[in-house]
């Protein structure tokens, strides 16, 4: 991809990936410029997201951006904070975070998934005006939806190696399994 073709890209939205009854809603900070210009979530190269997923055993095989359809047949989706692209999460204000977080709960409240996963624990202290918080299960729901914090998949965040990226994933994705299989009732 050229320098001129990610610069055209500034500004762009990718559609959600979403359906009623998820497991897991994901929520990226905003798409980078790589993503909004390939009109993926997660495209770029280097980016761990899809990669954390499979070594979680959230999906059985290693899904490529381009297979958004199966990620849904996994029960997950992809959601923004913010819907337009830029190069980098920085760019975003306060103000865009927070005006995010009433968007996304309103998803959240129209969508019901059982887990809620913001992937970047800095996005999230801002647009939930919660800066003390820490990585893992929040206290707060929105509605009856658990509310995980995430570390960021993006390959610039190394501090989190793959391995500890997908063990994050993996204990969201046990906790929604015990959800789902709450819900349920007694077999």
């Amino acid at each position: 991809m050229t320098r001129e073709e990610l610069l055209a890209a500034r500004g762009k939205t990718i559609p959600d990936l979403i359906a009623p009854g998820l497991s897991i809603l994901f929520c990226g900070i905003n798409p980078g410029l790589y993503s909004a210009a390939t009109g993926r979530h997660f495209a770029r190269p280097g980016n761990r997201f899809w990669g954390a997923l499979h070594g979680a055993g959230i999906t059985d095989r290693l899904l490529a951006p381009t297979e958004g359809n199966a990620l849904l047949q996994s029960q997950c989706g992809i959601t923004d904070l913010v819907a337009r692209s830029s190069a980098s999460g920085a760019e975003l204000s306060a103000e865009e975070l927070i005006e995010g977080r009433r968007h996304l709960n309103a998803k959240v409240e129209r969508y019901t998934p059982l887990c809620l996963a913001i992937l970047g624990i800095g996005a999230y202290r801002i647009a939930f005006e919660k800066p003390n918080a820490v990585l893992g299960k929040q206290a707060e729901k929105i509605g009856a939806t658990e509310i995980w914090v995430l570390p960021n998949p993006s390959g610039l965040n190394a501090h989190y190696p793959a391995r500890e990226l997908a063990r994050q994933f993996r204990l969201l994705h046990e906790s929604s399994n015990t959800i789902r299989a709450g819900s349920m009732g007694p077999l």
